[in-house]
């Protein structure tokens, strides 16, 4: 009975090694031998932008890293939530992970209804970088810096319209938080992406726009737009033009960019796109370029992004409420 008793308990401590050491060599091998074809990059946008920029520049070195096609697939629409939706849905094996910006965290506070779970359906990767965003003027507008703007609004209320690229984006909210931030009011005009009101604001139909800092540059450069602040915690590298901030302490908003994958995916997958995501984030060449475009280069982990998006989650659902913004 003993002998029995013990030959059986030896087998099962093997069994148990055997199933463990199985189980050790899939999950190492799930991440070895990723990818096994080639990766789609959802974009939630059509071509062009600045996600759609840094997505093909991320993804050409993801392309050498690699050795299998990296294909750059655009599913814009409603916000974001068509490009996410799309991912959400995907195998979770990762050859399938989605590029998001700020409307992935913003979009659960502003759209009634999703298609998908952002936290339970989706799960961060990494954080690519902070896009900066700025405020601009009609070059003849009677305000040069933010406290002659600010001032302008106080004295004239209800005169000034600013320009997004629509309702309940980044910009617009970044713009609320401005206002009440500064208070004081102007109205909003929301439009269809930024070139609609770049135009309006360069045919001098509105007095601001907020857009990403990268859309705005060349019209600055050209002194057909007036730059009044960015709205990043500094400076942009490499210019010289005042933050929100520096007027009114504490401010900041950025717009993130950063990679998804289905929920499930392997954990071994996931961190294995999150370090070499990294390690081509680290090719100075490539950092030049993405920085010279008004962002700053994030490599999270990907606990740290989920942990990100959660809280930014909580902090525009905030902003939304007291604001009463609604999506178009």
């Amino acid at each position: 009975m003993t002998r029995h008793f013990t030959s059986s308990l030896r087998r099962a401590i093997v069994l148990g090694a055997c199933l463990a050491t199985g189980l050790g060599t899939f999950g190492g091998a799930s991440a070895q031998d990723f990818p096994k074809g080639p990766v789609k990059i959802i974009i939630p946008f059509a071509p062009g932008g600045p996600t759609d920029t840094v997505g093909r520049l991320i993804g050409q070195k993801l392309q050498e890293v690699w050795g299998q096609p990296v294909i750059i697939d655009y599913k814009p629409g409603a916000g974001t939530a068509i490009g996410a939706d799309f991912v959400a849905k995907s195998n979770p094996d990762g050859q399938t992970i989605g590029m998001v910006n700020s409307s992935f965290a913003v979009n659960p506070s502003l759209r009634k209804s999703l298609p998908y779970d952002t936290t339970k359906d989706l799960s961060g990767i990494t954080q690519i970088a902070n896009l900066q965003l700025a405020i601009v003027a009609r070059p003849d507008a009677p305000f040069n810096t933010l406290p002659e703007l600010i001032a302008y609004a106080k004295k004239n209320p209800g005169k000034l319209t600013y320009g997004t690229p629509g309702a309940g984006s980044t910009t617009h909210l970044g713009a609320e938080l401005l206002k009440r931030e500064a208070g004081f009011d102007m109205l909003h005009s929301p439009f269809k992406g930024s070139a609609p009101a770049h135009t309006e604001l360069m045919g001098g139909r509105i007095d601001l726009v907020v857009d990403p800092f990268l859309s705005i540059l060349p019209y600055v450069k050209a002194g057909r737009m007036k730059m009044i602040a960015t709205m990043g915690e500094k400076r942009v590298e490499g210019f010289d033009y005042p933050t929100v901030g520096e007027t009114i302490p504490g401010f900041h908003v950025n717009a993130l960019l950063g990679f998804v994958a289905p929920h499930g995916t392997p954990r071994a997958v996931v961190e294995k796109i999150q370090r070499d995501t990294a390690k081509v984030l680290s090719d100075p060449q490539l950092r030049k370029r993405i920085e010279e475009q008004g962002m700053s280069v994030v490599t999270s982990k990907p606990e740290q992004f989920d942990a990100f998006i959660q809280s930014e989650i909580t902090r525009w659902g905030r902003i939304i409420k007291e604001s009463g913004i609604q999506a178009e």
